[in-house]
């Protein structure tokens, strides 16, 4: 019973200190790095362009589609 919650708790640890490595540091960076790949790229703006997700907390890079179907998610940039 100790082993598995000691195990839970360095797994939880890990998890929480990748999320806090790999990720922006605000929403302003985060969007940053969005327009900037997005200008870098010389992506077509009416195709592809960047969105905010407040309940995820991370800024979209993705490609418009018909009408008829979803978005297609390029990159994630998390903060």
């Amino acid at each position: 019973m100790r082993i598995a919650t000691g195990i839970i708790i360095i797994a939880t640890g890990i998890i929480i200190m990748i999320n806090f490595f790999t990720g922006y540091a605000s929403a302003f960076e985060a969007d940053q790095a969005c327009n900037a790949l997005l200008l870098k790229e010389n992506l077509n703006k009416n195709i592809i362009g960047c969105d905010h997700d407040l309940e995820t907390r991370q800024w979209i890079l993705f490609e418009k589609q018909d009408e008829l179907e979803a978005a297609k998610v390029l990159q994630r940039f998390k903060y």
